[in-house]
């Protein structure tokens, strides 16, 4: 098996250069993540680390990405934990276990979900009435005052699936509008996006109307869409009397001791260093560090639900861990079980769609395919959850292996172009190894 598995990430190299889940005992994991080894856990150490930095250095030197880390998590025990590379090609910062990192497209299952999970186990979100029933803008918009919330959580409501709103900032020589973009905050520009870049308050009223006039495909199959994601802060905040973001700190970040997991970071004046993205030419001409990365989220003041949240690993690590145990952290209940399982659950398969409610999925026979064609792992059970960011970032949980995977980089540095982390498919062979590790280890 580990010869196979060797070979079969050589070959990743070479082309580089050319349905109910399982009983556990949830008391023996509800307690918080401690440190340990991986034979504590029956995996085979040495292959672990012989293949991960293998693919990392792969991943470095093809410049998938200038450095990144990688948190694993079995049964309870943190037994990986390593960086590497840099944060920029320049080779000068060195990345570090406490980095801060974008989480991009993550911050759906890490912010927006939570809190609409926590909303749905009150009573307060039901998940087949019409999201019009919650959103009232949508009430007289005949293609989408029926979709239902479960639709529209599965990607299953064919809403468009992306507005690119820095499009009504930008003027056609390209300068910003001062309309819209003010150098210095004001009373009605109060909205951050970047160092120097104030957005007008009433530009989320614009990205609100924009999305209730955005088409609606008739024919209702798999087509993603984080359209809603940027109206969840105000939903959350209209259901509970709460702002967003305050709502999420003191349901989940503060309780789960997870310090550095919020938006803006720039404001918080951590000691950690924060990983930078991309060089922006169109928006902020700089690189784009400290900040959000997301242009939607920037204008939504960096505060969203389709992006915007910061985090380092062991925080991300805290969270997955904590909907792996269905709900319980630390002898902590934050999510009911019940609902927790409904939304890590597949909602039509019927139509060809390996997607739970909010959270993603293996591809549907996933079991079936080669590495290089599988998302995530294959071994990786139909009953895993988690999501991936346009950043360079992967969560990923299986409740029936007890294994919670973070994949942390900025590969969108210098430039979003490059994407050899998806050729090389770098996150799967990583997720490969530690199911891999226990095989070899019963050898």
């Amino acid at each position: 098996m580990k010869t196979t598995f060797i070979i079969l990430i050589g070959l990743l190299a070479t082309n580089a250069y050319a349905q109910g889940v399982s009983e556990v005992n949830l008391t023996a994991f509800s307690e918080e993540l401690t440190y340990g080894r991986p034979v504590e856990v029956d995996l085979d150490s040495a292959f672990i680390y012989t293949q991960v930095d293998s693919i990392m250095s792969l991943g470095i030197r093809e410049e998938a990405f200038p450095g990144a880390q990688l948190l694993v998590a079995k049964k309870g025990k943190i037994i990986f934990h390593k960086a590497y590379g840099h944060h920029t090609y320049d080779s000068i910062q060195r990345v570090t276990l406490n980095d801060i990192y974008d989480l991009a497209s993550v911050t759906k299952i890490t912010a927006a979900l939570p809190a609409l999970m926590k909303l749905h186990g009150e009573g307060k979100l039901s998940l087949d009435e019409p999201f019009s029933s919650y959103w009232d803008p949508w009430k007289k918009v005949a293609d989408k005052k029926q979709l239902t919330v479960r639709e529209i959580l599965s990607h299953q409501a064919g809403l468009t699936p992306y507005i690119v709103f820095l499009n009504e900032i930008i003027k056609k020589n390209g300068r910003l509008k001062k309309r819209w973009v003010r150098p210095k905050a004001n009373s009605k520009y109060n909205n951050q996006a970047y160092e120097e870049l104030f957005i007008k308050d009433r530009f989320k009223r614009k990205v609100y109307r924009e999305i209730s006039r955005s088409a609606v495909n008739d024919e209702k199959k798999y087509r993603y869409s984080g359209l809603t994601f940027l109206l969840y802060p105000q939903l959350v905040k209209n259901l509970t009397g709460t702002d967003y973001a305050t709502y999420l700190r003191t349901q989940f970040y503060d309780p789960l001791g997870n310090t550095t997991m919020g938006f803006n970071p720039k404001t918080k004046n951590f000691s950690n260093a924060i990983v930078p993205t991309e060089i922006d030419t169109l928006f902020r001409f700089s690189l784009t560090k400290d900040w959000v990365h997301d242009e939607n989220a920037a204008l939504m003041g960096g505060i969203s639900g389709n992006a915007g949240l910061f985090a380092t690993a062991k925080d991300l690590a805290r969270l997955m861990q904590m909907y792996m145990n269905y709900g319980i952290y630390g002898g902590r209940r934050y999510l009911k079980e019940e609902t927790v399982k409904e939304f890590i659950k597949v909602q039509f398969p019927e139509n060809e769609n390996r997607r739970g409610l909010g959270f993603d999925k293996p591809l549907l026979g996933n079991d079936t395919l080669k590495l290089e064609a599988a998302y995530p792992a294959p071994k990786a059970s139909a009953e895993s959850f988690g999501h991936s960011g346009f950043t360079g970032t992967f969560v990923w949980a299986d409740p029936k292996d007890q294994l919670v995977f973070i994949f942390l980089s900025n590969r969108v540095y210098p430039y979003r172009s490059h994407r050899k982390l998806y050729s090389l498919n770098i996150r799967t062979a990583l997720h490969s190894v530690f199911y891999e590790a226990a095989a070899t280890h019963s050898d």
